[in-house]
C-alpha cells in the first residue's frame, strides 16, 4: 500500500484499510517526493519527521496493528530530473522488492501517489490498484508535471481503478480508462463520541466559533473569510489542520485564529465547540475535483455545514448549506449562528447511515482484489498450495 504516512492524517484510504487488516496482511509503505523541498520551516520540520523515521532503531518498518506492517524507505526528496527518479526507482526496488518477493502470492499492489509508477516493473505484484484520491496536476504545491506525467502511466498500466468523485472518473477517461466510483465513508458514532467535553484550548476564544478543519493551503478562498469577518460582529473563526504553503493574507484577517494541527480524536470535541462548520475553498480545477473527507464528518456532528457549491457537494445539498459567493457564504454562517441546524437538514443526514467506513471498505475489496484476472501459477506458492492474500 504506498500512501500518505500512516497515522499522520486520517485519510480515506487509511480508514478502508483498517476494515480490511483482518483479511489481509498489509505493507504499508510511506513515501515521499510529491513536494520539491523549499527552505521553509514546514519543510524543515517535514525533513526531521522523515530522518526520525529513517534513523531511529528499527525506523525502516514496524508492526503497528497485525497484520499491518509500516515501511520508511529511504529516498531522496526530489523527484523533478529523471536522475531523481532512477534513484528513487532504484532506492524503492532495494528495500522493497524483498519484501513482495517473499510474501504469499498473490500480492496486490495499491497506490493513491502517482509515484509508485516508478517500481510497477521492479515488483513482484500480481495486480496494481490505483486509487485515485485526487487530481495532483492541479494541486497547489506539488510537483504538479512530474506527478502527472507519472500518473499517466500509472493510469495506462494499472489493472483496475478507482475514483473516488466523478469529476476525477471524467478525467481518467480522458485518459482512455474506465474506473469505478467510491465516494468517502464516515464513521458517525465517532463524530459524536464528544460526550458533551469541549476543547480545552479554544475555551478561551470569543464565541460563536465558526470552524474549519483540514489541510489550510491556497485552495481556501480568502475573499470568503476576509466577508465574513467583517459581517461577523462578535466570535472567532478558526482554522485547524497543518498548512502547506497558505495565502499569507488569510491570517492577516482580524477574527481569524490558527491552532495548527489536532489530533484526529480530538476533533468531534473541536465540533462540539462550534456554532458552525465551514469549507470555503476556492472555486479551482483542484477544488472541483476533490471529495472532501471532512464533508461527511462534518454532517454527521450534528452541526450547521456551509460550504463553497463544488461537484462534491451537489449531492449532499439537502443536509448542508452551499453558495458561490463570498456575501452569500457571510449571510448564511450569520443565519445557521442564530437559528442552528435546520430540521429538514437533520433528517436528511439520516442517510450518513448508509455511508459507513465498512461498506465503502468492501466495495472496493470486490473490485480491487478480484483474483479470477490474475494468472494461476502466481496464485500458489512454490509447492502448489494457494496463499493467503496480502498487499
Amino acid at each position: 500500500m504506498f500512501s500518505d504516512d500512516w497515522g499522520r492524517h486520517p485519510s480515506s484510504c487509511q480508514h478502508l484499510i483498517r476494515n480490511l487488516t483482518h483479511r489481509y496482511r498489509v505493507h504499508w509503505v510511506n513515501t515521499i517526493g510529491t513536494r520539491a523541498p523549499r527552505l521553509d520551516w514546514a519543510t524543515l520540520r517535514r525533513g526531521w519527521e522523515k530522518a526520525g523515521q529513517w534513523f531511529r532503531r528499527n525506523g525502516h518498518s514496524a508492526a503497528v496493528a497485525a497484520p499491518l506492517t509500516v515501511h520508511n524507505p529511504r529516498m531522496w526528496p526530489w523527484m523533478r530530473s529523471r536522475s531523481s527518479r532512477r534513484l528513487n526507482r532504484y532506492l524503492l526496488q532495494r528495500q522493497l522488492g524483498p519484501i513482495v518477493g517473499s510474501a504469499p502470492r498473490p500480492v496486490f499492489a495499491v497506490t493513491t501517489i502517482p509515484l509508485s509508477a516508478l517500481v510497477m516493473d521492479s515488483l513482484a505484484v500480481d495486480r496494481w490498484v490505483y486509487y485515485c484520491v485526487d487530481d495532483f496536476s492541479k494541486w497547489p504545491g506539488l510537483e504538479q508535471g512530474v506527478l502527472e506525467q507519472l500518473e499517466r502511466e500509472l493510469v495506462r498500466r494499472a489493472d483496475v481503478i478507482i475514483a473516488v468523485s466523478e469529476v476525477l472518473r471524467d478525467r481518467l477517461a480522458r485518459m482512455g480508462r474506465e474506473s469505478h466510483l467510491l465516494t468517502h465513508g464516515v464513521d458517525a458514532s465517532f463524530w459524536q463520541s464528544s460526550n458533551g467535553v469541549g476543547l480545552e484550548r479554544v475555551q478561551q476564544l470569543a464565541r460563536p466559533l465558526v470552524v474549519f478543519w483540514g489541510v489550510v493551503d491556497r485552495r481556501m478562498d480568502v475573499a470568503m473569510v476576509r466577508c465574513l469577518a467583517r459581517e461577523m460582529t462578535t466570535g472567532t473563526i478558526v482554522l485547524a489542520g497543518p498548512e502547506h504553503d497558505p495565502d499569507p493574507e488569510l491570517f492577516r484577517i482580524d477574527r481569524v485564529v490558527r491552532l495548527g494541527p489536532i489530533p484526529y480524536e480530538e476533533l468531534p470535541r473541536l465540533a462540539h465547540e462550534a456554532a458552525v462548520l465551514v469549507m470555503p475553498y476556492d472555486d479551482l480545477p483542484v477544488t472541483r475535483a476533490i471529495q472532501p473527507l471532512k464533508m461527511k464528518e462534518y454532517l454527521a456532528t450534528g452541526r450547521p455545514v456551509v460550504v463553497r457549491k463544488l461537484p462534491a457537494t451537489e449531492e449532499w445539498a439537502d443536509c448542508l448549506d452551499q453558495t458561490d459567493s463570498p456575501e452569500d457564504f457571510a449571510r448564511i454562517v450569520k443565519e445557521r449562528i442564530e437559528t442552528g441546524l435546520p430540521e429538514t437538514q437533520k433528517s436528511a443526514r439520516r442517510r450518513l447511515v448508509q455511508e459507513d467506513w465498512q461498506t465503502k471498505a468492501r466495495l472496493f475489496e470486490s473490485w480491487a482484489f478480484k483474483t479470477d484476472c490474475i494468472k494461476e501459477s502466481s496464485l500458489t506458492t512454490a509447492n502448489g498450495v494457494t496463499a493467503a492474500n496480502g498487499i
